[in-house]
């Protein structure tokens, strides 16, 4: 009988080299993420598309850590939730309020590659407030379009599915009102440098409002430009640039990723 870290030593060897970059980059995500506070312990989910097989996903194993996470653990799921390939079967599953929440975006958005859920602080924050997501900060009008999703309880009815898919519409960022964030883009050093830009948003707002000072607000062209400036067929898509540093940033702490 084949052992966990046999199960483990063989992935590479199961799936295809598009998988296996998918993997170690969606892996990469994973450990970045505790390092800047956007994870929740075990909690939270980033799935990403195989290429040339959209309906192929990967998810983190429930039970294990963001810094746990390497490219052989990932378990390939479908969109209806099937495990098509679980190295850890017998000891950890996915997630169901991960299924519900991805493969909702991942079903009515085939533009989407990598979606990122979590429980950042700041995010949470924000989501609870009324006014949402303010233009306070150049880095808050990068995001011209945040969706609003209520809250309807932990996400394990499947139902919500519709409502989650509507609310989203053909934005990149959603607020899960009482609940988190929800990142949905085209590739995941998009979907990282989103969530990484929006959290730290949501911080400065917090930050501003809780001096109780009258807060300045830019004007509503000095918005729509900024706005416009960070549109992806602007000037770039951002996060590609950025990731090989990133992937170096954890070379330096931690490569073990990669396995």
């Amino acid at each position: 009988m084949l052992t966990k870290t046999d199960k483990l030593s063989k992935v590479r060897d199961l799936v295809s080299d598009e998988e296996w970059t998918t993997r170690v980059n969606l892996a990469a995500c994973y450990r970045l993420m505790p390092h800047f506070g956007l994870s929740d312990l075990i909690y939270n989910h980033i799935t990403a598309r195989v290429p040339g097989e959209e309906e192929r996903l990967l998810i983190n194993p429930y039970g294990y850590l963001y810094e746990e996470i390497t490219a052989s653990s990932l378990i390939a799921i479908d969109l209806e939730g099937n495990e098509l390939l679980n190295p850890l079967e017998g000891t950890y599953g996915a997630n169901r309020a991960g299924y519900v929440i991805h493969s909702a975006v991942h079903a009515a958005r085939p533009d989407v590659t990598c979606v990122i859920h979590t429980h950042s602080r700041a995010s949470m924050a924000i989501g609870a407030l009324k006014c949402g997501l303010l233009p306070l900060t150049q880095t808050a009008m990068r995001f011209g379009t945040v969706a609003y999703h209520d809250y309807q309880g932990v996400a394990v009815d499947l139902e919500e599915r519709e409502s989650l898919a509507r609310d989203l519409g053909n934005a990149e960022v959603m607020l899960l009102r009482n609940h988190g964030l929800l990142v949905a883009s085209a590739s995941i050093p998009q979907a990282f440098n989103a969530a990484y830009w929006f959290e730290n948003a949501c911080r400065a707002q917090v930050d501003a409002m809780s001096c109780q000072a009258e807060l300045h607000l830019p004007t509503d062209e000095v918005i729509e430009k900024t706005n416009y400036l960070y549109k992806p067929s602007t000037r770039r898509p951002y996060g590609e640039m950025e990731w090989p540093a990133m992937l170096r940033f954890l070379d330096r702490r931690d490569s073990s990723y990669r396995n």
